[in-house]
């Protein structure tokens, strides 16, 4: 029986040499939604396992933010830096803090290209690659220069896992937990969030602290990549190289049968074969034999797949998340609540607020359903915003207006957008464009990120607080609206039964 590592080289050979099957299996069934399927089988410990790993991936990815907060910290500072060059302009504090954010564009905009290419699985094992090496040129770096090269090789690694972690858990997971499974990655990623506040905290006072806060990332991604070494290819991926002909399919089938029974554990019994069938079978009908170019991107269902992904993703960011968290220390120390304006201890706070509330959102989100929370969530968001705009603009002296709404959006934001926004881009897409509509939306994602980040001060100095957490709440006004009319329930729908029904 041929091994996870085996049926990737056999398809990446076959895609490289451009070799076509002239095997045949007669698969006769209905479409999914017409007829039954057969009941997705698994062990609960053989589905969390292909999470765990992927899920690193965002750990990582929500390290490096908390870290970071310290670090830069630890890098200005003439007595605790334990370097030379530690008075930096504020420009280039700014490359240390973004650094890994143009990384990660980087990275997206390289998964575009690569991505159905390597597959889920091995796009993964780089990343790990990327995070590992960023981790230790951040750390070893003896000057300015290299410890940004490894700050932008770090970068690269989130971007490629943000895009292949929600790929690859979406593909393997079992439709009935596959969105708390989905979820909990935005889970993991809080949760790197407060290790790396609490690391950072208590590595503050340490001389060169920032090298061993940056270093602790390197074992993390040598466990992710051994991981991901182990767990087996995407049947789903598998499927779709055979059905376009990258290679033998009698053999790539077996394979995928061969990797799911992996996926699911002993309880998937005899039924593999017949799950494999019923998504080969789906695919055939769902027109999956061809390769989407760049043009078929922008028609048809995909452009429907893209306007669902990359405009949740992009009122993700536009209501204002990347600021409000930015400048959660700032808003404390504005309200007056001088005992929570350390950076640390207010991010520390909020952190440990976001990871309970992304636990919540887990456990509901498969039985109450994706809209439901983004209606309810995204609501929440909005009338948060019109707090903080009024507090800033007419209600300055009355703190608890500030300190509160803060909290109802950070708590209302992990219940929708947070993990919601990364379900359904992970859910919506076909097959044979998910790898390519995935690596726009993290792009998306990443470059509105960047945007409101670096617009927030401007925009701030030239209208005022108040007014631009007006704007903000106005755009989550608006993004209700597109959540009401565009958003679909998946709630409980294989990958291949969403496509047939909403795209």
């Amino acid at each position: 029986m041929a091994t996870a590592h085996d049926t990737e080289q056999l398809i990446v050979s076959s895609i490289d040499k451009g070799e076509n099957s002239s095997s045949e299996i007669n698969i006769v069934r209905e479409p999914l939604l017409e007829g039954e399927h057969h009941a997705e089988n698994y062990s609960i410990l053989s589905a969390v396992l292909p999470f765990l790993f992927p899920a690193f991936g965002g750990l990582l990815y929500g390290y490096d933010i908390g870290a970071t907060s310290s670090a830069t910290i630890s890098i200005e500072s003439a007595t605790l830096s334990g370097i030379s060059w530690y008075d930096l302009s504020s420009v280039q504090t700014g490359l240390i803090t973004s650094g890994s954010l143009y990384g990660a564009l980087i990275g997206s905009a390289v998964a575009f290209q690569i991505a159905d290419w390597l597959g889920r699985r091995r796009e993964l094992i780089v990343s790990a690659l990327f995070y590992f090496l960023g981790a230790l040129v951040t750390a070893f770096a003896p000057v300015y220069v290299i410890l940004v090269i490894g700050r932008l090789l770090y970068g690269v690694g989130i971007g490629l896992a943000m895009h292949a972690a929600p790929m690859y858990i979406a593909e393997t997971a079992p439709s009935q937990i596959r969105g708390q499974l989905i979820s909990l990655k935005e889970f993991f990623i809080v949760f790197g969030m407060l290790a790396g506040y609490t690391v950072g905290s208590l590595l503050i006072e340490t001389v060169a602290g920032w090298r061993y806060m940056y270093g602790i990332s390197a074992p993390l991604a040598v466990i992710m990549g051994i991981g991901m070494w182990w767990l087996p290819s995407s049947p789903r991926w598998i499927l779709l190289c055979a059905i376009q002909g990258k290679g033998e399919l009698q053999g790539l089938r077996e394979n995928a049968i061969c990797c799911l029974c992996q996926l699911r554990g002993a309880a998937i019994g005899d039924s593999a074969s017949h799950q494999v069938d019923d998504i080969l079978s789906e695919l055939s009908q769902l027109s999956e034999e061809k390769e989407a170019t760049i043009g078929e991107m922008l028609q048809g269902k995909c452009l429907k797949a893209l306007t669902i992904g990359a405009g949740l993703i992009l009122f993700q960011q536009i209501t204002g998340q990347p600021s409000v968290l930015y400048y959660a220390a700032k808003i404390f120390q504005d309200a007056g609540f001088s005992a929570a304006a350390d950076a640390t201890r207010a991010s520390v706070f909020l952190a440990l607020l976001k990871l309970i509330m992304t636990a919540v959102a887990v456990v509901v989100v498969d039985k109450l359903g994706r809209r439901p929370l983004l209606l309810g969530g995204v609501s929440g968001i909005a009338m948060s915003l019109f707090l903080l705009g009024s507090y800033y603009t007419f209600l300055g002296d009355v703190p608890a207006v500030a300190v509160t709404a803060l909290l109802l959006y950070v708590g209302c934001y992990q219940l929708s957008f947070g993990p919601i926004g990364w379900l359904m881009i992970s859910e919506i897409f076909p097959l044979r464009v998910r790898g390519r509509g995935l690596s726009i939306t993290v792009l998306v994602n990443f470059g509105a990120n960047a945007l409101v980040t670096f617009a927030f001060s401007p925009l701030q100095d030239l209208l005022g607080a108040g007014t631009v957490f007006f704007i903000f709440g106005g755009i989550a006004v608006l993004s209700l609206v597109f959540i009401f009319f565009i958003i679909p329930e998946t709630k409980g729908l294989t990958l291949e039964e969403i496509e047939a029904k909403y795209l």
